[in-house]
């Protein structure tokens, strides 16, 4: 990874800088967006009222449920990629990676209240290895597959995605603190933002993927 910024540019003005830049292209709501260009509700006032692409689901528009799963990973895939090639540190490929998914979660736009990150972790992680957002999508898929429950798969994917960065240190990329730490920081905040799910997924009463909101 290349070193872009010299010691003559104030690091906490560019760390900034970048998480802005970042909080802000999360906070674009595909949802939304995609939702309103199809003349559908809006996401926010059915089904589990996230405004994400497997609530945009349950309105039975699969082609703007796949839209928006796109629109929201590639903002996460840009701010990395966006920072990678500026030839940011790894620090600051790290804030910008925490700072789009934070403003997916709270969108200023929004009244930050936003969707609970899943395709835009996906982004991030593929936009930082695609080994390893690939190693979280084969997860998210296989719990999927058998439980057919998105929250499920999406915890269990965010929660493996450290431990699978850990095991191709030194094989696929050398150890970075502060990506282990952005990684660690975005399974937390998953989990956090699906512990109403989980809450049902013990009481055997999340939907599943594919169900059409009444």
């Amino acid at each position: 990874m290349m070193e872009f910024f010299n010691a003559t540019v104030i690091p906490s003005t560019i760390a900034t800088a970048i998480f802005v830049a970042a909080f802000l292209l999360g906070s674009v709501s595909f949802a939304v967006i995609v939702s309103k260009l199809y003349g559908l509700q809006d996401p926010r006032s059915y089904g589990s009222g996230n405004p994400g692409a497997t609530n945009v689901l349950r309105s039975g528009h699969k082609t703007a449920a796949v839209l928006t799963l796109l629109g929201d990973a590639f903002k996460g895939w840009f701010a990395v990629w966006l920072a990678f090639n500026a030839g940011a540190s790894a620090s600051l490929v790290a804030i910008a990676a925490v700072g789009v998914f934070l403003g997916h979660l709270f969108p200023i736009f929004l009244a930050f209240k936003g969707g609970k990150g899943v395709a835009t972790a996906f982004g991030v992680l593929l936009a930082l290895a695609p080994a390893l957002g690939l190693a979280t999508l084969l997860t998210w898929l296989i719990v999927a597959f058998f439980f057919r429950m998105s929250s499920l798969a999406a915890v269990t994917a965010g929660v493996f995605a450290p431990f699978y960065y850990l095991i191709l240190v030194g094989v696929l990329w050398p150890f970075e603190p502060a990506i282990l730490a952005a990684l660690v920081l975005i399974a937390v905040l998953l989990l956090a933002r699906h512990r109403a799910n989980i809450g049902r997924i013990f009481a055997g009463t999340e939907p599943k993927i594919g169900k059409k909101s009444a």
